[in-house]
């Protein structure tokens, strides 16, 4: 959090400057700044990394957090670089997503359509390059998130943890930059904080309550309500009804396995919906996309770390990890045992529910 103090800290700041590696370094040695960084600050550096003849390629996994992150990365740096392209590591499936897009007129491209070489500065936001594989082939120049941070090496790396957001730290640096957003890059921003906070539910900063008041004055709101609106697909439904019947609580804790389905976002609507249920604490929900199985977590965040007990769960054998209430988990299906049948839906849900059971109680026993 900004504000004064009376010693400046040697510590370690969670927004951390690198040099660029020197020669036979086998790792990029870290600047350590003072703890408290100013606004006009860390716009200052974000700005050192570019030259007015670059072309920019912003990377996202995209969801509303990252694409609006994206937005406010192109306007700062509009009449300051060449040009600015955003590119998506997945596929845009869910329905309030594509409105978004469509509705505010973003420009994206997938990052397989996309050649390197054009590009001379490379930007992370709302991620980190051990978030996903195809982050691994580019060297970023700038990484800016709001997630637990993983090992990061980067000339420039502005990640903070506490913020419910990374659309907040973006605001921060057009506020910086005193650049007034647009009514549509301001309801982007909104939106996106309303989404990764749940409306302000899940863990968030007051730096994050400054940003939706601020983006409030600003913002198209009534555009806001119509990407809200197109949340859900017609053809999602039957989901809800083999979820409704396919249910299993035990103690709070609502489990489901859907097998098959055409889209991940499926299962983040469902394990959203279960929590809206009187008594349901936790809402596991599983299904097979793309030769993974992909396990989404939520939780009511009440002395709780589904991030935690996701990674703990299936950090082992795939990518896990996310906030106190909710988080996510991707295992490739010829990492799962090989005793198990991903086509056995049955055993799939009794394999899932054991790797949490060990960790949930793992977390209570430790408390």
């Amino acid at each position: 959090m900004e504000g004064p103090t009376r010693r400046p800290s040697r510590t370690v700041a969670p927004w951390v400057l690198a040099d660029p590696p020197s020669m036979g370094a086998i790792f990029w040695r870290k600047t350590v700044l003072p703890t408290r960084v100013s606004q006009k600050d860390r716009l200052q550096r974000f700005y050192e990394r570019f030259k007015g003849d670059d072309q920019v390629l912003v990377l996202i996994n995209a969801d509303p957090d990252a694409i609006a992150s994206a937005m406010a990365v192109k306007r700062l740096l509009w009449r300051k670089t060449a040009g600015v392209n955003i590119a998506s590591v997945n596929i845009v499936k869910r329905p309030d997503n594509l409105a978004m897009i469509r509705l505010l007129n973003i420009r994206m491209e997938q990052v397989g359509d996309v050649d390197p070489a054009r590009f001379t500065r490379f930007v992370l936001v709302d991620s980190q390059p051990a978030h996903h594989e195809l982050f691994t082939p580019f060297a970023f120049d700038v990484v800016i998130d709001h997630h637990p941070i993983t090992d990061v090496a980067a000339p420039l790396v502005d990640v903070r943890p506490d913020y419910g957001a990374t659309a907040t730290i973006l605001t921060e640096y057009l506020r910086a930059a005193r650049i007034k957003p647009s009514a549509k890059l301001a309801a982007g921003l909104f939106y996106a904080i309303k989404t990764d906070t749940d409306n302000f539910k899940r863990r968030a900063a007051p730096e994050d309550i400054r940003a939706f008041q601020y983006l409030f004055r600003h913002a198209n709101i009534p555009l806001v309500r119509k990407i809200e609106q197109s949340e859900m697909r017609l053809d999602f439904l039957r989901f809800f009804k083999s979820a409704l019947q396919e249910r299993r609580i035990r103690k709070g804790r609502v489990f489901v396995h859907l097998g098959p389905v055409p889209s991940p976002d499926i299962l983040v609507l469902i394990a959203d919906f279960f929590m809206r249920v009187e008594d349901i604490h936790w809402s596991v929900v599983s299904g097979l996309h793309d030769r993974k199985l992909v396990v989404i977590l939520r939780n009511d965040g009440i002395r709780k770390d589904a991030g935690l007990v996701a990674k703990r769960s299936f950090g082992d054998i795939g990518s896990a990890g996310g906030h106190h209430s909710a988080a996510r988990a991707e295992i490739a299906v010829n990492e799962l045992p090989k005793s198990l049948d991903p086509k056995d839906a049955a055993k799939v849900q009794n394999w899932i529910i054991a790797a949490l059971s060990r960790n949930t109680n793992h977390r209570r026993q430790n408390r």
